[in-house]
């Protein structure tokens, strides 16, 4: 009888445990591996396409819990089965929180370790979760003005895009570096009625602060020791199309001051004059620190967060939706094929998969550099030899410590097991070793 496609990794520090599994998984068909250790499991997780992932909790040195933190965070895509002779709801609520799909008990039957593995994959099918091989089929994707992508969250973007291209409303961007917030800038300009009138971007945190109103603003002739005749400055050369101001937390209180003018009064005051001139510009500005936390240290004014929030965007990080990942690899590789004289390259899937897992800390910044450096170093095929070394797993003893107390530490802890089992209640108490009634009375 042939063995089936999924591959199973078991990891348990008792090797009789681990001879055991193996054989009662080749009865079902499975192709498996073994690990004794989280370190051992490391290495097959690099080197290896695993469908399944089953780990004990309690192992020396590196703990399971570790180990599904780690899969979790870098290989989202493999199901995780929790096994353990030590059982309690704190075991089972952060083999939850972790990511495992499930938890048994030691003694179990092999029928309902076979139960328990066939749910797993049922639990991953149902989450609508694909793996497509970048060099096999062509991505569909949307493609709005650059933004790539098919989660819902980009959906989602596009959708309030639609809705203020076409007007002068203010618009607030916020989001971690990297995410693409000059591109949805662009997008608005160039997608809407003001396309034919000027874009000009602003990086407020690469103008020199003494030279910041005169940039922005522009100036009369004398009116500092080297003017020698007028210039307009960059809110002028904007007129009439959009002015898009980058790091607008780095913009000192005085150039604040100046803003919030231009957007209460729609009109600007060169350096050096007394008289004022109407300006007609959208302003598109973006963050990527709290302004909120800014506001409440005095280094950005109130006034100004509410003038400029009247539109609010905020970007998702990349690791927040994977489902991006495989457009946006698939267009930067057909981007710098191109420019670098290599149209027909392909990626393996191997390297797709460990892209997918990465959790892209830069978002899409890091991943085009990392693509662009993957073309530059291979030839016809891009493949696991091309990837540089710390995408290809990092794990981290520590854990953050949360100030709460025991109570609201339980209760929080009981929910996301309640909403990891899609609030089945039966399910969820044998999970946690405890009846309906004492689960009832401890979410109230």
């Amino acid at each position: 009888m042939s063995l089936k496609k999924e591959k199973i990794l078991i990891v348990d520090d008792n090797y009789d445990m681990l001879n055991l599994l193996q054989r009662n998984l080749k009865t079902f068909n499975y192709h498996t591996y073994k690990a004794s250790s989280v370190n051992e499991a490391l290495e097959v997780l690099k080197h290896n396409t695993i469908d399944l992932l089953i780990t004990d909790l309690n192992m020396p040195e590196i703990n399971g819990v570790e180990l599904l933190k780690f899969t979790e965070e870098h290989f989202p895509l493999i199901p995780k089965l929790v096994i353990t002779g030590l059982p309690s709801i704190d075991s089972a609520v952060i083999s939850i929180k972790s990511g495992a799909f499930d938890y048994l008990v030691k003694p179990f039957t092999n029928e309902e370790l076979n139960r328990a593995i066939e749910n797993s994959f049922t639990k991953l099918k149902n989450k609508g979760i694909k793996l497509p091989a970048i060099n096999t089929i062509e991505i569909e994707s949307n493609n709005y003005a650059g933004i790539v992508g098919n989660s819902n969250q980009l959906a989602d973007l596009i959708e309030v895009i639609k809705r203020v291209k076409n007007n002068m409303a203010t618009v607030l961007i916020q989001g971690e570096t990297g995410t693409g917030k000059e591109l949805i800038a662009r997008a608005i300009h160039y997608k809407g009625s003001l396309a034919k009138m000027p874009f000009i971007t602003v990086n407020c945190g690469g103008i020199p602060e003494s030279l910041m109103e005169s940039e922005l603003f522009g100036y009369t002739k004398g009116a500092f020791t080297g003017a020698s005749e007028s210039r307009i400055g960059l809110f002028q050369a904007a007129a009439g199309g959009t002015i898009f101001l980058d790091e607008i937390g780095t913009a000192p209180l005085l150039i604040q001051t100046r803003l919030l003018r231009v957007l209460q009064e729609k009109e600007i005051t060169r350096v050096g004059s007394q008289t004022s001139e109407k300006l007609n510009v959208r302003i598109i500005a973006a963050a990527n620190t709290d302004l909120y936390q800014m506001i409440q240290k005095g280094t950005f004014r109130e006034d100004l967060y509410y003038r400029l929030n009247v539109v609010n965007i905020k970007t998702t990080p990349l690791r927040e939706r994977k489902h991006d990942i495989l457009p946006i690899i698939d267009c930067f590789i057909k981007k710098y094929g191109n420019e670098y004289g290599k149209p027909n390259i392909i990626m393996t899937e191997k390297v797709s998969e460990i892209l997918i897992r990465y959790s892209w800390p830069g978002n899409v910044r890091e991943l085009e550099n990392i693509i662009q450096s993957m073309i530059i170093m291979s030839d016809h095929i891009i493949d696991v030899q091309h990837i540089p070394e710390h995408l290809k797993y990092h794990i981290s003893g520590r854990e953050t410590v949360i100030l709460k107390s025991l109570k609201e530490y339980e209760k929080e802890q009981i929910l996301k097991v309640l909403a990891a089992v899609d609030n089945n209640k039966t399910h969820a108490a044998k999970i946690l070793q405890i009846d309906r009634k004492t689960l009832n009375q401890k979410i109230i």
